[in-house]
C-alpha cells in the first residue's frame, strides 16, 4: 500500500494531464461539452458505405473502389427523382443520426463546370423531404444561391442575413467546411477554409432535431472526412424520405 500522501500527490499530478488530453481530442472551435457523435472516412467497400445513407437517386452516388481514394461522390446523371417542393435534387442523407445543436466538419470538392450557380450543399435539421435547412455554397450570390435556406412545406426561402459574394471552388481541390448550429438562439454559421471568419450567418429556430446530409442543386461533387460534434445525439427512427420522389 502506498502512503496516503503519495496517493494524493499522484492524483494531483495526473488529473490536469488527463483533462488536457480529453480537450486535445476535439478540434479548435468545438464548444465545451460537445463530443464526436459521428465520423465517416469512406474507407470500406462501396455497398457498406452507401448503406449508411439515404439518396434521392442512389445510382448517381458511388464510393471509389481504390482504398486510398476515400470519399463518396455524386454525378449529375439524369434520374427520375422529382418532388413537389422546389429544392435541391441531389441529396445523400446520413441514415441513423439526428442532432439538434452541432458542429459539422467535412471536406468538399466541386467537380462540375464553372458557372454562377456552381454549388455544393449541406443539409441539416432534416425532418422529411418537405422540412429541412440547407446551405448552398456557390460561385455567385443571389436570392437563390450562396445562402442558407429553409424548406418548410413550400419552395426554399433564404434565411441568411450575411453572406459573401461567392465562393471560388476552383481555388483548390478540397475545401474544408464547418457548419455551426445552435437551436436555442437560432444561430447558423458557415465557414469555408478560414475557420475564424464565417462566410454566412443565419438565424432561425423553426427546426430542432434532424438529420445531416450533403449534395447539390444541379452539380457534381465529392465528400470526405465527415465529423459531427454535438452535446447529444439520437438514433433516427425515420426511414427513407425519398421514396415518393423516385416513383
Amino acid at each position: 500500500m502506498y502512503p496516503p500522501l503519495m496517493v494524493l500527490l499522484a492524483l494531483c499530478l495526473c488529473s490536469p494531464v488527463a483533462g488536457a488530453e480529453e480537450k486535445a481530442l476535439l478540434p479548435k472551435g468545438i464548444p465545451a461539452g460537445y463530443k464526436l457523435v459521428y465520423s465517416q472516412d469512406f474507407e470500406g467497400n462501396e455497398a457498406k458505405e452507401k448503406n449508411r445513407f439515404w439518396f434521392t437517386a442512389p445510382s448517381n452516388w458511388k464510393v471509389p473502389a481504390v482504398r486510398e481514394k476515400s470519399f463518396i461522390e455524386f454525378k449529375t446523371k439524369p434520374s427520375k427523382y422529382k418532388y413537389k417542393v422546389r429544392s435541391p435534387l441531389t441529396i445523400g442523407l446520413i441514415r441513423d443520426v439526428e442532432v439538434k445543436d452541432f458542429v459539422l466538419e467535412a471536406e468538399l470538392q466541386q467537380t462540375g463546370k464553372e458557372y454562377g450557380h456552381r454549388d455544393m450543399c449541406v443539409f441539416y435539421g432534416f425532418k422529411d423531404r418537405s422540412h429541412f435547412y440547407y446551405t448552398h455554397i456557390a460561385s455567385v450570390t443571389d436570392p437563390h444561391a450562396h445562402n442558407c435556406f429553409i424548406v418548410n412545406d413550400k419552395p426554399r426561402i433564404k434565411i441568411s442575413h450575411e453572406t459573401t459574394k461567392g465562393h471560388k471552388w476552383s481555388a483548390k481541390n478540397w475545401h474544408r467546411v464547418r457548419l455551426v448550429r445552435e437551436h436555442v438562439s437560432g444561430r447558423i454559421e458557415v465557414y469555408v477554409n478560414d475557420m475564424e471568419k464565417p462566410i454566412m450567418r443565419a438565424t432561425d429556430k423553426t427546426f430542432d432535431w434532424g438529420r445531416i446530409g450533403f449534395g447539390s442543386f444541379d452539380d457534381a461533387g465529392r465528400v470526405r472526412n465527415v465529423r459531427l460534434y454535438a452535446p447529444e445525439a439520437r438514433k433516427s427512427k425515420n426511414g427513407d424520405p425519398f421514396v415518393e420522389g423516385r416513383k
